[in-house]
């Protein structure tokens, strides 16, 4: 992690390994009552944490991208309660529209990847330089190596995937690696060593000679035989690198039935130490099953949590590190499950969202038994898909889409 500032939250869920949990610092203790602060906004992405207080906010425009018009991505630094805008970027140029991604690198300032841009500010959200990428299409954010190399990716599932690394210093390219496939998910990394799913396996590549190279012992081709869609990020932990797959959907306002496969979507182990030691297993075990975000491990637990948003289903397993083995623990139907999920390590729990009477709800549910523990509504006609973080006054921000809300009791 020595590549990203030290706070508890500097990038999209947390760290690079995507364990969806804070770093550090102190954790939200509920209340008997969770109340919501929420202000809207254009198409909200993640926030993150840098120094005690600062509190960033990513969002992008979309109505151009639907007139074939290239968009543009804002930062913000936001009152850490009111939400209110404190410092604001100029209009960050992005071109093809996808929701990007910001973090807080060690040296102290703020990256961002939106469209076919890099982007680095100041804290008090200064351009200092961008760097337009050589692929005209979205790159879907980035992960910040150890060693403060910067490495992003264009998202298509057509195009293979082309491994940009960049320094942070220079703002410039240093190294290009063509992958063998497409790739939808965004990266993950540990160290120096970034993970990468395909549109059909799972690879990955290690920093060596100033640049990365490919671990040919280690891909697994989790679509084999079978009809699934592509794998959306995936979340190191245990030892094992976990995703889900029937990535595919026609999400508008919601995931809930807008699967296209018919089939339904599973969660897939594959072993950091041998690709050769791999499993998936169905999670709602209902046909047209579909995600567009990780699982969540709880590794002090060993509790693996798993989603079928489309059917509105969530499952939650044990993990035997000895024997990697899979068994039930709770399951959990109703709940229109769909962005990216916070874990309190401390008090065991879930904060995740809920999509009811055409609206967004932020839920609080206990890991080791799936009872709901709080619920507070924040509105909006859209189910958020994107990035949620941990606050610094016992509260955590929510991204949804068109608005952002300050959940806290």
């Amino acid at each position: 992690m020595t590549g990203y500032f030290d706070s508890p939250w500097p990038g999209e869920d947390g760290t690079p390994d995507r364990r969806q949990t804070a770093r550090h610092g102190a954790e939200m203790v509920m209340s008997d009552r969770l109340r919501a602060t929420t202000r809207r906004t254009l198409m909200s992405t993640m926030t993150v944490l840098g120094a005690p207080g600062e509190v960033f906010l990513l969002t992008h425009s979309v109505l151009r991208s639907n007139l074939k018009l290239p968009t543009s991505a804002r930062v913000e630094r936001i009152d850490p309660e009111t939400l209110a805008p404190i410092a604001r970027s100029p209009r960050l140029a992005g071109g093809p529209m996808w929701p990007g991604g910001m973090a807080i690198h060690a040296n102290g300032d703020l990256y961002v990847v939106y469209g076919r841009y890099a982007h680095r500010l100041d804290r008090q959200c200064r351009l200092m330089a961008s760097l337009r990428l050589p692929i005209n299409l979205p790159h879907n954010s980035f992960v910040i190596l150890a060693n403060g190399m910067i490495v992003t990716k264009n998202l298509s599932d057509s195009v293979p995937a082309r491994l940009l690394v960049i320094d942070p210093d220079t703002l410039s390219i240093i190294a290009t690696i063509d992958c063998p496939e497409p790739s939808i998910a965004r990266l993950s990394a540990v160290g120096t060593t970034v993970y990468v799913v395909g549109v059909r396996s799972i690879f990955r590549y290690h920093w060596a000679r100033d640049t990365l190279v490919r671990d040919d012992d280690w891909c697994h081709d989790y679509v084999g035989t079978t009809t699934q869609s592509y794998g959306w990020d995936v979340v190191l932990a245990l030892g094992q690198a976990w995703f889900m797959d029937n990535g595919r959907h026609r999400y508008q306002t919601s995931m809930i039935g807008r699967g296209v496969v018919q089939t339904p979507n599973r969660l897939i182990r594959v072993a950091l130490d041998n690709a050769d030691d791999h499993d998936a297993i169905t999670i709602s075990g209902l046909n047209g099953g579909s995600i567009t975000n990780p699982p969540l491990i709880d590794s002090d637990r060993g509790i693996v949590i798993g989603f079928d948003s489309a059917n509105r289903v969530m499952q939650a397993w044990n993990f035997d590190p000895a024997t990697r083995a899979l068994t039930e623990r709770w399951r959990k139907s109703g709940i229109g499950c769909a962005s990216h999920m916070i874990l309190l390590a401390r008090s065991g729990q879930i904060i995740t969202n809920d999509y009811r009477r055409g609206g967004e709800e932020v839920v609080f549910l206990d890991i080791e038994t799936g009872a709901e523990t709080g619920r507070v509504r924040i509105g909006g006609i859209t189910q958020g898909v994107v990035f949620p973080s941990i606050g610094w006054s016992n509260d955590v921000y929510w991204c949804s889409m068109r608005r952002v809300a300050r959940i806290f009791g």
